[in-house]
């Protein structure tokens, strides 16, 4: 097997070192990344992927010198980037070797910022997508295209969601049509008026972001994110021609529960944020319903369910089919659930602070409605902050900067309150029928995949999981304690 992985990081990064430690017989494995040359992605390669702690183990099993011979053998580091024509790809050399080499073609590259500036958005996720599968249409062996979308393109409506693809110009409001190339030249305007007009880089940025929030909106996404990576579907899933495409599409992604060890996460995720800011005792309120579903999935089961589709789906020519990787159908955590869970871990392990002393944490308030935390942020921090400015007004010296400072403070924490409200507030549940199917069809008939290939939520005991791996892991990878 020849794969292509064009990705950022922390599922590739899983996905690497599983297919090279379980996987031996694969050929090559071209990975693309940014970098600005062949020496840039080499570094970029043994420093942010080789060289971190997630390939302990086969460091540990092969030796050091054994595992760079295999990575030099198995892994082609390719500077360029999705956003452009051929991926960025300059060398000609590569280019048709590629081109030739490759049977299954991977994308896991996206920006994840909910308020990305739009122009990166489309960049990226949407027309970054159709950069990835037109490549993937000069590959002449090319038996697969495996594209890593996000299950949160559903929007913020409540009940079952199915794995159905995007149609083109499809929207969230039945009133509204989406025309992606209207959006693009949408944008290119905006930025063009914006450059003329001797905007900073700081307003053009503003501008951009907002931008993108307010098309994501108006179309019925609450963000540029998952606005941007439905367009990716919708784009993909209308020009893949006979090319055979499977979307993945994860829920929220957790650290991993069995590999290569359990633990393991790269950097803060949607609710990570929420668990180390209460340990660090800084979270004191919460918008969030304590019985709504949080749709959680470990990091290894969701590189686990690609592979196991790249396996069932190559060289099935014209098909396209969808799958939810996630627990909210098969086996649901409540919010209220991880609360619990996550009290009574700080509880017993608190967290140190500078001075050597533990942390103790208090009892959150959670209110589970926008209007509740609204009036509870109005109470409590909006009319004390009127009675300072009025103060500031009054006496200019006697508080110096603190109302500016404060402002600021609560300006960014209703920012980010808007931004994560969907999915603090998500009434959904993701259907999960063609997993389902695709792990009933591995354990019948894929015999090469093993038990190292676990993607069934229903295995997972999440109070277990949360006090035992995922929060001891946040501590120990994250935040370095």
């Amino acid at each position: 097997m020849i794969c292509s992985l064009v990705s950022t990081f922390q599922g590739s990064r899983l996905k690497d070192q599983k297919i090279l430690r379980l996987q031996p017989n694969v050929k090559k494995m071209y990975l693309l990344l940014r970098a600005s040359d062949d020496k840039a992605a080499m570094q970029r390669l043994r420093s942010e992927v080789v060289g971190i702690d997630l390939f302990r183990i086969l460091r540990t099993d092969l030796g050091e010198d054994n595992l760079n011979a295999l990575v030099r053998e198995k892994i082609v580091p390719v500077p360029g980037d999705i956003s452009v024509h051929n991926l960025g790809l300059n060398d000609s050399d590569i280019l048709q070797r590629m081109w030739s080499e490759i049977d299954i073609i991977i994308n896991i590259a996206a920006t994840t910022n909910f308020d990305e500036r739009y122009d990166i958005g489309l960049g990226i996720n949407t027309f970054g997508a159709l950069n990835v599968l037109n490549f993937a249409k000069k590959c002449v062996k090319a038996q697969l295209v495996l594209h890593v979308s996000t299950a949160y393109v559903c929007g913020e409506h409540t009940g079952l969601f199915q794995e159905k693809p995007f149609k083109m110009g499809e929207t969230l409001r039945g009133d509204k049509k989406l025309d992606i190339d209207v959006e693009f030249e949408l944008m290119k305007q905006k930025l063009k008026e914006l450059e003329h007009q001797d905007c900073s880089e700081e307003e053009i940025s503003q501008s951009m972001k907002d931008l993108g929030m307010t098309r994501a909106k108006l179309h019925g996404w609450p963000n540029t994110y998952v606005f941007t990576k439905a367009m990716g579907e919708m784009l993909i899933g209308n020009y893949r021609e006979n090319l055979p495409l499977v979307i993945i599409r994860p829920t929220m992604i957790t650290s991993t529960i069995a590999e290569p060890f359990p633990g393991w996460i790269e950097g803060l995720r949607t609710i990570d944020s929420v668990i180390v800011a209460f340990g660090k005792g800084r979270l004191k309120y919460l918008l969030a319903d304590s019985n709504s579903i949080f749709d959680l999935i470990p990091a290894d089961m969701v590189v686990n369910a690609m592979i196991a589709t790249a396996t069932a789906h190559s060289g099935e020519t014209g098909m396209q089919t969808i799958y939810h990787v996630g627990s909210s159908f098969q086996n649901p955590i409540t919010f209220g659930q991880l609360h619990d869970n996550t009290a009574r871990y700080f509880a017993n392990k608190p967290l140190v602070a500078r001075d050597g002393s533990p942390i103790i944490v208090s009892k959150v308030t959670i209110l589970p409605t926008m209007g509740q935390f609204s009036l509870y942020m109005t109470l409590r921090y909006k009319l004390p902050l009127k009675i300072l400015r009025l103060i500031n007004i009054i006496y200019p010296w006697s508080e110096g900067d603190k109302y500016n400072d404060l402002s600021r403070k609560l300006k960014l924490a209703m920012r980010l309150v808007e931004l994560y409200e969907p999915y603090l507030l998500f009434k959904g549940i993701f259907d999960d029928l063609n997993t389902e199917r695709l792990r009933m069809r591995r354990k019948e008939n894929i015999k090469e995949l093993d038990g190292s290939f676990e993607f069934d939520p229903k295995t997972i005991n999440w109070d277990d999981y949360i006090v035992n791996i995922h929060i001891p892991g946040l501590i120990t990878y994250v935040l370095k304690q």
